[in-house]
């Protein structure tokens, strides 16, 4: 069960593709360089792919030349952050806060000038909105 609507696994399942549920509900990553929005620059906001809470604008995502979508603020209240020590390491994971959908993860790698921040996170946990 989750924060929307306590949904159930199953009901998961069938809202998202194999993909989304992979990266999303069972925490895994998309290949680097493979992900849909890597190289991806309409202006715009990214969205999470399982309920749609808005997450990042267009304006702080940036080439940080990792393999996945990169961007160095979310939006206020958007995500949040658990400890996350798989893998034989200690890392900060981000969730949307909404639905508790895992996006990736946080480093303080960022671009110095916007604070150091690196939001690394799955194109597969992503919804793109165009701006109008």
């Amino acid at each position: 069960m989750d924060k929307v609507g306590k949904r159930a696994e199953r009901d998961w399942q069938k809202k998202l593709t194999p993909k989304q549920y992979e990266v999303m509900r069972l925490k895994g990553t998309e290949a680097p360089f493979t992900g849909e929005f890597v190289d991806h620059h309409e202006d715009g906001r990214y969205a999470c792919a399982a309920c749609g809470n808005v997450l990042f604008e267009s304006n702080t995502k940036y080439d940080s030349h990792c393999g996945w979508p990169s961007f160095y603020d979310a939006k206020k209240g958007s995500v949040e952050f658990h400890q996350d020590s798989s893998h034989g390491m200690v890392r900060n994971e981000v969730t949307c806060r909404k639905c508790g959908g895992h996006l990736g993860h946080i480093f303080d790698d960022g671009p110095n000038e916007k604070g150091g921040k690196r939001y690394c996170v799955n194109s597969a946990s992503l919804d793109f909105k165009a701006k109008k």
